[in-house]
């Protein structure tokens, strides 16, 4: 985006600023803003991280409860996210209410728009500088005093309303622009999991055919040559897990990826966020799962609406929320995966136990659980086709998200 040049600019003084318009000043944060430290009143809508949208300066409603005291903040102050800022979690407040957990809760002066400030703390420029001064390596956090220290250019408040205005309405249209594209995205999605769906349950990759009934109301009619059997019929081993003790630092940081619900958001697993010893395999109840496993999760929220699947292509340990299956050798591994992706929602329907907290699936069910299966090299030929199909939709996908990302830089 271009836009005109001021007919004369000055040094700022400040190498990171470089060079600002001729009416412009260059103040530390401190000197045109507040921190605001008073205490919230009970009762008072509390804020927490979650609620705001990283980058975008966008409040996102939730129905968590948050606990604690925090810090009063009134409509027209900003919330400032000082855990990881490289989050860049901003807020103007459009109500008053109570800052919970890790804010700066920031009071323009007089002549200091919030709006402005806003941008200019979302900025790519201020979001590297507060990253770089974080302490703590897992939970890292900008001080207050290198924040409030930190020169910014200031224009004059005719200015700073026009900018603010120009970038609001310029994030709106591309908001819009994202949107659009994100409705395609859902489009393409749907097509893949069509695709998967009448490739694994109704007539494969041959339309013409012959079918037989399945002899199950719900799977209705199936190829000839079909067979119908329950899970527990075609599964060798089903392995579980657990979690070492967290106290316990001999268990822990190891080399050995230990997978939970909250890595289930890929096909294939190869890494994770946490990893263990191989005292931990040794000495608590996590257990090694060789490598090409289908890997399911059987506890956990999620369980409300997916059923998260993947594929192990390294020995991993597992959660107790997880499952590792291996199939027979007459079942294709990536036709079974596939098959379970498909089946999800009827897995869910059939074998999900929905607990006080979280969901869980039935083992029993899901042992008895009917599938339907080709021949062997049928298998094969059907996962070639889901693949290919959907690498193709995957990069018209990716080439739609390479065009919606956000270009706000400050």
């Amino acid at each position: 985006m271009s836009l005109p040049r001021y007919e004369a600019y000055k040094d700022s003084g400040v190498e990171w600023i470089g060079e600002i318009p001729e009416g412009w000043e260059v103040k530390r944060l401190k000197y045109v803003a507040k921190i605001c430290t008073e205490k919230a009143e009970e009762g008072a809508e509390k804020v927490a991280l979650e609620n705001i949208e990283s980058k975008t300066g966008r409040y996102i409603a939730s129905e968590t409860a948050f606990d604690g005291e925090g810090v009063r903040f009134n409509q027209g102050n900003i919330l400032y996210g000082k855990l990881r800022p490289y989050l860049a979690k901003v807020w103007v407040a459009d109500f008053d209410g109570t800052a919970v957990g890790d804010f700066f809760v920031i009071k323009a002066a007089h002549n200091l728009t919030s709006s402005y400030l806003k941008y200019r703390l979302l900025s790519a420029e201020f979001t590297d500088l507060a990253n770089g001064s974080t302490f703590g390596s897992k939970m890292p956090r900008v001080d207050k005093a290198f924040l409030t220290d930190l020169p910014f250019s200031v224009p004059t408040l005719p200015e700073q309303t026009a900018i603010a205005s120009f970038l609001d309405r310029k994030t709106a249209e591309i908001d819009q622009l994202i949107a659009n594209k994100e409705k395609l995205i859902a489009l393409y999605e749907e097509e893949k999991t069509a695709i998967i769906n009448r490739a694994v349950t109704r007539g494969g990759l041959d339309s013409q055919v012959v079918l037989k009934p399945s002899g199950v109301d719900w799977l209705g009619d199936i190829p000839e040559h079909w067979e119908v059997k329950r899970l527990k019929y075609v599964v060798e081993t089903i392995a579980g897990g657990g979690t070492p003790a967290t106290g316990n630092p001999a268990f822990w940081h190891g080399s050995i990826p230990w997978v939970s619900p909250k890595d289930m958001k890929v096909d294939e697993i190869t890494e994770t966020e946490d990893y263990v010893t191989e005292s931990a395999v040794t000495n608590s109840s996590t257990t090694l799962v060789e490598a090409n496993r289908i890997l399911l999760v059987v506890r956990s929220g999620i369980l409300k609406h997916s059923l998260p699947v993947a594929i192990n292509k390294v020995s991993v340990c597992l959660n107790q929320d997880m499952k590792a299956i291996k199939p027979i050798n007459d079942i294709d591994l990536k036709f079974f995966f596939w098959k379970l992706k498909g089946l999800s929602k009827d897995i869910l329907t059939t074998c999900n136990k929905m607990g006080a907290t979280v969901d869980s699936i039935e083992m029993s069910d899901l042992l008895d659980f009917l599938f339907t299966f080709p021949p062997h090299p049928e298998q094969t030929a059907i996962v070639t086709h889901i693949e290919t199909e959907c690498a193709r939709l995957d990069t018209i996908i990716a080439r739609v998200c390479s065009q919606s990302r956000h270009p706000y830089n400050g």
